[in-house]
């Protein structure tokens, strides 16, 4: 398959070079400044906090042009819009890998509903200058699925297709029926969590305040209750049902925990993100 991957941070940048290790026929968008470290030393990586850094060449492109079997497009939400129109301009289906809890209606205007795939990357780091930190690979991490599906939930030819890229390249990817619901869901779970990571200052101030983490079990469960689908996966339907009670200790010890490291980002990026999602969730309260 000849890809196309939008977005050279964290994510695009980790997932084009390891598409390009498995062989694929992969080029990355970028820009300014981190277009030129790209085309300087390639894709450089690092597992956690390791000095080693692997430089990985691929091809890198300011303006893409023609056609692609896959777009994959990794940018934050608030940034999709300044990538629609060129992604529109170009031939290929496009896998909107971002965080998104308003639904498929604004792109496919765009784009056109056909050509749209929604997925969720399962896999991340940090940026260190132009090093991406990747997180370490752990028992748990490594059986992580990476969902992706059709916005009417069918496994298609070309659903099979991008699955068997992504796994190819080492990710576990697999079909989500209801791709849509599974971002809303994950939407109303995320933003609370990490818009009171943010209101604490920190992981352990966060856990050490009972009040504030039942203030966030809260919101979750009102944004999962505003939600026009049931929650996806199920196992979050719990957050409306298992007790307060039981529910602050459950989430004070993971707030402690390594599995809570990736919430300690505080970029501007990351709250922009934060805030369109949380005004996207609040769109489905006015709306019941």
């Amino acid at each position: 398959m000849k890809v196309l991957v939008y977005g050279a941070g964290v994510l695009g940048s980790l997932y084009t070079a390891r598409l390009h290790d498995a062989g694929h026929d992969v080029s990355l968008v970028a820009r300014g400044e981190r277009l030129d470290s790209l085309r300087t030393h390639g894709i450089q990586l690092a597992e956690g906090d390791s000095p080693v850094v692997r430089q990985v060449p691929v091809p890198v492109i300011e303006h893409p042009v023609g056609a692609y079997d896959l777009i994959a497009v990794f940018v934050r939400s608030h940034q999709v819009d300044a990538v629609l129109e060129t992604v529109a301009n170009l031939d290929g289906d496009v896998l909107f890998l971002v965080n998104w809890a308003a639904g498929p209606d604004q792109w496919a205007t765009t784009i056109g509903r056909e050509r749209i795939l929604f997925g969720f990357a399962n896999q991340g780091g940090t940026m260190d200058g132009d090093v991406v930190r990747y997180r370490r690979a752990t028992p748990l991490t490594r059986y992580v699925s990476m969902p992706i599906g059709e916005l009417d939930g069918r496994m298609t030819p070309r659903l099979q297709r991008i699955l068997q890229l992504f796994r190819s390249a080492g990710f576990a990817a697999k079909a989500e029926p209801s791709m849509d619901a599974w971002l809303r869901t994950h939407a109303a779970f995320e933003v609370p969590l990490g818009q009171a990571v943010h209101a604490a200052g920190g992981l352990d101030a966060l856990a050490g305040e009972p009040g504030a983490v039942r203030d966030m079990i809260r919101l979750m469960r009102r944004n999962l209750a505003a939600m026009p689908t049931r929650p996806v996966p199920r196992a979050f339907s719990a957050l409306r049902t298992v007790p307060e009670g039981m529910l602050v200790p459950v989430f004070r010890r993971f707030l402690r925990s390594t599995a809570a490291e990736p919430l300690a980002t505080d970029s501007p990026a990351v709250t922009g993100e934060l805030d369109l999602l949380a005004e996207q969730l609040r769109a489905y309260e006015v709306a019941r």
